[in-house]
């Protein structure tokens, strides 16, 4: 799903530079298979295809990605564990972000991080939250991207 939405919020852009996007697991349970049926449902429904196949996150991947972006602590943390001593990737929560949201006390901050958790084996409310929390990381993440790039 969070592969799915930030391929669509990039094309809602005019960036000036190439984004590759692709999804992985930390695990293989699912290699091979399409998402989740409730997962391309609630993507389709939102009107963005959700076409991604499983499959396992590679030694490859710390290289070929600048960033990689862990769903849950716990991904991150074996993330972080496999993430080779010469790697490129930046690995970090896709929560951390989050849009910045209106404090009164102190302008704006940023929202604290938190998890996507896997909706798998919940309702069709879970995948909806889970939608709208990759709606929100992605633009977050498209706008620190943006911001990086002007600066």
């Amino acid at each position: 799903m969070a592969e799915a939405v930030l391929k669509y919020e990039i094309t809602q852009r005019s960036l000036k530079f190439d984004i590759t996007v692709d999804s992985a697991g930390t695990g293989a349970y699912h290699e091979g298979e399409e998402a989740d049926d409730r997962t391309i449902a609630v993507c389709k429904k939102h009107g963005i295809k959700a076409d991604s196949i499983a499959r396992a996150v590679t030694k490859d991947d710390f290289n070929k990605f600048d960033y990689i972006l862990a769903m849950d602590q716990s991904n991150l943390q074996t993330l972080l564990n496999r993430q080779p001593f010469t790697s490129k990737s930046k690995i970090s929560l896709f929560s951390s972000f989050s849009n910045l949201i209106p404090n009164s006390e102190k302008g704006l901050s940023k929202t604290k991080s938190e998890n996507i958790n896997d909706p798998y084996y919940g309702g069709k409310d879970g995948f909806e939250i889970s939608f709208k929390k990759c709606t929100e990381f992605s633009k977050g993440f498209l706008d620190y991207l943006e911001d990086k790039k002007l600066s």
